[in-house]
């Protein structure tokens, strides 16, 4: 008998203790306070925003990324890039981070997306013919990580190397 109060001793700590540092946590978290995105939140694609950019056998267009999420949420950072040839098959990508031949890089920084908003960044490519990898689709990971956006992308692209900024929540000036 003795065993099983001090089994009912320590369910019952246990269960109190459980219980504090849950009411503790829960406290803690204020119901406005903004969440990283998560995997999936953000959906990515390609768009010119009414502006060409193209000169001297480079191109280039914006990555726009939306929240579309029910929920406020940040990042930061870079995209993550990779081009696809036909058939979705994988092309040898280097992606340079910074200013790009048409845009200043604003640096990384927090951006905050209210569900709906979008961030931008600029892409750009060279395409002189030198050792070009013939893409039909881009990848387009907002944060860097495995989930990611596949958008049509119909260029060739000089030894697979892109340029892009850093994301912005205003479209970079060009």
């Amino acid at each position: 008998m003795a065993i099983s109060r001090a089994a009912v001793a320590v369910a019952a700590t246990v269960a109190f203790a459980g219980a504090g540092a849950g009411t503790a946590l829960a406290s803690d978290v204020t119901p406005d306070a903004t969440q990283v995105c998560q995997p999936g939140t953000l959906t990515a694609t390609t768009t010119q925003l009414g502006t060409e950019q193209a000169g001297m056998n480079h191109a280039g267009t914006f990555l726009k990324v939306t929240n579309t999420s029910d929920n406020t949420c940040t990042f930061s950072g870079y995209a993550g890039l990779a081009l696809e040839g036909s058939g979705h098959t994988a092309l040898t990508t280097h992606s340079e981070h910074g200013n790009t031949y048409f845009a200043q890089d604003p640096g990384e920084h927090t951006i905050t997306l209210q569900s709906g908003d979008s961030a931008y960044a600029d892409l750009v490519w060279t395409h002189t013919g030198a050792s070009t990898a013939t893409a039909r689709y881009l990848q387009i990971s907002p944060t860097g990580s495995n989930t990611h956006s596949v958008v049509a992308f119909k260029q060739d692209v000089d030894n697979g190397r892109l340029s892009v900024t850093a994301w912005s929540d205003t479209p970079p000036t060009v």
